[in-house]
């Protein structure tokens, strides 16, 4: 293996994947590497990049959900939440995240996210740390609604963050890890929750965010050339390599003509909508699930530890889902066979009464929805094509998924307690319908890529020169969509 040149590698980052290496113009073609080098320049990125990004998104999603925990240990009652007043608190935060994702993320195209990313994890730990001296319904509002402007820019951000430093078939499993990290921020979120006030949980995770936001700029690049941890020659490596498969300067500004291609992009729209109905499922279990196990009959304290191992459950399948993902380089079929699990789970809850039974259908909605985020994400971005149009369209699946997250907020009522039969529907039939999405989003790609492969496209060329022909983007001929 270490025989193999950059050309063999050039080879290989486009097949299938993106425009034909031949028509090269790059600098990097200058820069020449073995499979091996490659390898082990990966593999340090890994170590140094993923377990921040991470820890980053698990304290935001700790920062979001903890209200679920907080509402069975007082605040409910300390705040006068009666009526809908809690799922106003949840649609204020959703409804201000979904508007700065967006400009968030073409902000952060702009000035790089070493000091942005944990400028904004910083900003959601002061944040919660306000939040545990609230002392009425209209101040949790407000303290919600500036969670949501600085948590809305994080996930989208760390998403494209990862994507200027990886492969689009090495993406899924780096996003699946860091999105993961929702998972295992519920099971903490259950474990604090046993042992504080709930003014505490958010006084104490609020302060740990903090701490960990002032030290990350410290160990976070803004992007492989300035990898301080890479010595000259993987810097430049890391940077050529993918300048190789995307066929664009990593460094290019955002603009209008880009906005348009990432939003008219119909894999990203699919992506999107696909991610809007996880949420609904996602972002719901994350609040409500504490709710829902107690009025199973639990006492609180016992919700909140019988939360934590679907939660961790959930943590090893999606990544395991993501990493079977990116080395058969498929992202339809895996979104589609596991919402059979939710589905069943959310059936069992919506008609059975049996205790023990509904638990195990939370094992299967876990399970089955959560890898469901990184993979309708990883596969917009995958099928985007150049830096500015991947900065926009993740931030615009992230954004369309929101909404989501604001239906969630409404799906369980109180009224409804404590069977909750309209929420489980609602979950039920978004599950059926993300069945759907996968399924076409997998015949269109096939269907696409078969009539590129027949010359069907060519005509896009037609009276082009180099720099129109690289700005098409997804729509270019030569680009490969992955199912």
């Amino acid at each position: 293996m270490a025989g193999i040149t950059a050309a063999t590698l050039k080879a290989e980052a486009f097949d299938h994947l993106d425009l034909d290496p031949t028509k090269s113009e790059s600098s990097g073609d200058e820069v020449d590497w073995t499979e091996a080098e490659e390898t082990a320049i990966r593999r340090k990125i890994d170590r140094r990049i993923v377990p921040l990004v991470t820890v980053l998104y698990l304290f935001c999603f700790l920062d979001r959900a903890n209200i679920g925990n907080a509402r069975i240990q007082g605040m409910a009652k300390d705040l006068d939440l009666v009526g809908y007043r809690f799922n106003w608190a949840l649609s204020v935060f959703y409804i201000i995240y979904l508007l700065v994702e967006v400009p968030s993320n073409i902000l952060l195209k702009h000035v790089g996210p070493r000091y942005y990313i944990p400028g904004l994890v910083f900003g959601f730990g002061f944040i919660s740390i306000c939040t545990a001296f609230v002392k009425n319904f209209n101040e949790l509002c407000v303290a919600r609604a500036f969670l949501g402007v600085f948590e809305g820019g994080t996930m989208p951000g760390i998403s494209f963050f990862l994507s200027t430093f990886y492969k689009r078939r090495e993406l899924y499993f780096r996003i699946g890890i860091f999105i993961s990290a929702a998972s295992i921020a519920g099971a903490f979120g259950g474990l604090f929750a046993t042992a504080l006030a709930w003014r505490n949980i958010f006084f104490f995770e609020g302060l740990l965010t903090c701490v960990l936001a002032a030290g990350a700029p410290a160990l976070m690049p803004s992007n492989p050339l300035t990898c301080k941890f890479l010595t000259e020659r993987e810097r430049h490596i890391a940077h050529h390599r993918l300048i190789r498969e995307h066929r664009a300067d990593p460094m290019e500004k955002v603009q209008w003509h880009h906005v348009k291609a990432a939003i008219f992009n119909i894999n990203n729209n699919l992506a999107a909508f696909g991610f809007f109905l996880i949420n609904i499922t996602v972002q719901g279990l994350s609040i409500f699930m504490p709710t829902i196990l107690a009025d199973l009959g639990w006492t609180a304290t016992k919700a909140q530890l019988y939360s934590v191992p679907p939660y961790v459950a959930a943590c090893l399948i999606a990544i395991l889902i993501a990493y079977i993902s990116d080395k058969t380089r498929r992202r339809g079929i895996y979104l589609a066979l596991a919402t059979f699990l939710p589905i069943a789970g959310f059936s069992i809850l919506r008609w059975s009464t049996n205790s023990n039974i509904r638990y195990m259908a939370v094992y299967f909605i876990t399970t089955g929805a959560f890898p469901g985020g990184p993979g309708f994400l990883s596969w917009g971005i995958n099928n985007s094509a150049g830096p500015a149009v991947r900065a926009v369209a993740t931030a615009w699946i992230v954004s369309i998924g929101t909404l989501g997250g604001v239906l969630a907020t409404w799906t369980y009522l109180i009224r409804d307690a404590p069977r909750y039969p309209i929420g489980h529907s609602i979950n039920l039939g978004a599950q059926i319908l993300v069945l759907c999405v996968a399924t076409f989003g997998i015949v269109y790609n096939m269907r696409e890529n078969k009539a590129r492969d027949q010359g069907k496209r060519n005509h896009r060329l037609d009276g082009l020169n180099d720099a129109e022909k690289r700005d098409l983007g997804h729509k270019h001929p030569d680009f490969r969509y992955i199912p």
